[in-house]
């Protein structure tokens, strides 16, 4: 068993500072949230540099979110795309989005991405209808019971070679009991089916709560 870094409040510290590089807009961003109740539900800094270096490495142009919050993921994938790149974000709160537009404009990348707004499984299944895309990368960081839905319709949506990145797929390590409950339930059962899916290559990491990647064969 190889060794793993324990999150202590000092390594994460640590990762902020140094793990990764934020524009102005970004720290704004992660640290107005921070102060909020539900700040549970934005990324750390970190992951914000790993999906940058993503959209860079697969020289994605077309993406999609699925979760916005208050924008601090899409603002960091958007800062990475090329002047003709763009994000279709997709989330069902106003509230979340609206403080999340107020960065995006700040940061001048709100050309490239474009909200919709209701529930996402609705949107994904128009989008296909439409014959939207195909899209270069799919990060998906919203409601849990959803994920598989939004897994399925990611494939679907991906060229060959596209990326899909999941949050939480480790859900503080509840997906490792025996019988998961809860929200650990679900991403436990869609870790089994991605660890047994032909269609795709995978690596479930330990970056922030899990993130598991996939990429589309």
């Amino acid at each position: 068993m190889g060794h793993m870094v324990e999150p202590t409040p000092r390594v994460l510290e640590y990762l902020a500072r140094i793990g990764a590089r934020e524009t102005p807009e970004q720290q704004s961003c992660r640290k107005d949230t921070a102060k909020r109740d539900d700040a549970v539900m934005q990324i750390a800094p970190e992951q914000g540099a790993f999906l940058s270096l993503l959209v860079r490495l697969t020289g994605a142009r077309a993406c999609i979110e699925v979760g916005s919050f208050t924008g601090y993921s899409a603002l960091a994938m958007a800062l990475a795309l090329p002047a003709d790149g763009r994000i279709v974000a997709l989330d069902v709160s106003q509230e979340f989005t609206d403080i999340a537009k107020g960065y995006w404009k700040r940061a001048g990348v709100d050309g490239k991405i474009e909200l919709r707004l209701g529930p996402a499984q609705g949107s994904l299944e128009k989008m296909i209808a439409a014959g939207e895309g195909p899209f270069d990368l799919v990060f998906i960081d919203a409601d849990k019971p959803g994920y598989d839905g939004y897994y399925e319709a990611a494939l679907r949506l991906l060229r060959p070679g596209g990326v899909i990145a999941l949050d939480n797929m480790l859900y503080s390590g509840e997906v490792a009991v025996p019988k998961p409950k809860g929200n650990a339930a679900p991403l436990a059962a869609l870790n089994a089916k991605i660890h047994a899916d032909v269609r795709v290559d995978m690596a479930l990491t330990s970056i922030g709560d899990g993130l598991m990647l996939v990429r589309k064969r």
